[in-house]
């Protein structure tokens, strides 16, 4: 059989449903130049079968011992038979479109290493889509997913990134560690391979399905920024900072408008109103709008404490500056 262009790699704990969705969008594509390798990474339950019963998929299906998704990654990379891999989380919907639009992009400007943006599906909760907006609105995380307008050079992430061969056998495999994907695309940049914005090949991206577990991933993501500052000194930007402003200036103007002067609020309502009517405007739903409020909210606030948390810890108290020691000691180059 042929080598195929594209090796999508999918990391999979326990995501049988995601698996299933995530199969049916691929045997659906217009383009079938491209090969699946799922690596179970140690789940109880396990997906082999919803692999097997898409039988009009090139796929591999592999089972191992749990040991995190950067080293399923790089184990599929080690099994993966095309020129570049694709990576995309479980919980994943890919348009029909996506390969036959991105071997276009592909042979008119060839790049190295690339990615793509997110949006929610018409088929995503209410919840599902004010959490994509959170993710992905200007007014939150400064457009740098992949918006029109951003405040920091895209970086790809692995719910949508794809790199060479070339790329792989150079800069080596994931390091098991929080944003990995944006260690990853460091490394690329550093090794001196280009890096784009592919705006028209966009996954549907289901992300947490409850507030309370999304409150727990952004935390993640802002401890991690310190982890990153410390890796490669120098690459914080200002745009990382923001949550973390917000969440100190939030609890002022909130401590003034209860003790001192409910005027002091007026800020808040002002930017909250905001985040509102964008919603509006970019769901065309008044409920998801209403849910994009808190979703907004919780993004912030969940990844500003966790960055003040892991910069008070990391960086003014100095426990973890031997992270970049620990990490290097971990798969990946």
């Amino acid at each position: 059989m042929e080598r195929p262009r594209f090796s999508v790699i999918v990391p999979v704990y326990n995501r049988i449903d995601e698996v299933e969705d995530l199969m049916g969008s691929l045997e659906s594509q217009t383009c079938k130049d491209f090969e699946v390798v799922i690596v179970e990474d140690g789940s109880s339950l396990p997906c082999g079968d919803v692999v097997k019963r898409h039988a009009g998929v090139r796929s591999k299906y592999y089972y191992k011992d749990n040991e995190g998704r950067s080293i399923a990654r790089n184990y599929g990379m080690e099994r993966a038979e095309g020129d570049y891999f694709i990576f995309f989380d479980s919980d994943c919907v890919i348009p029909e479109r996506y390969f036959e639009i991105l071997s276009e992009e592909l042979d008119r400007n060839p790049v190295d290493c690339f990615g793509g943006p997110d949006a929610a599906h018409d088929s995503f909760t209410s919840t599902q889509k004010a959490i994509n907006y959170a993710m992905t609105s200007f007014l939150t995380t400064g457009g740098i997913r992949g918006g029109k307008v951003s405040l920091e050079k895209f970086t790809p992430r692995t719910f949508n990134m794809g790199f060479s061969r070339e790329v792989y056998d150079k800069v080596g495999g994931f390091r098991e560690m929080f944003s990995e994907d944006i260690d990853m695309s460091t490394r690329i940049r550093q090794a001196g391979f280009s890096i784009s914005l592919i705006r028209a090949v966009s996954v549907y991206h289901k992300r947490r399905v409850d507030f309370r577990k999304f409150f727990r991933q952004v935390h993640v993501f802002g401890m991690s920024r310190i982890t990153l500052r410390l890796l490669y000194p120098g690459s914080m930007k200002a745009v990382h900072t923001l949550p973390a402003l917000a969440v100190i200036a939030g609890a002022v103007l909130l401590s003034l408008g209860i003790f001192v002067s409910p005027w002091w609020l007026l800020p808040l309502g002002v930017y909250l109103a905001a985040i509102f009517l964008s919603a509006v405007v970019a769901t065309r739903s008044l409920v998801i709008a209403l849910k994009a409020v808190p979703a907004s909210v919780i993004q912030i606030t969940g990844y500003g404490s966790g960055f003040i948390r892991a910069y008070v810890t990391k960086i003014l108290l100095g426990r973890g500056r031997d992270i970049e020691e620990e990490i290097l000691m971990r798969k990946g180059k």
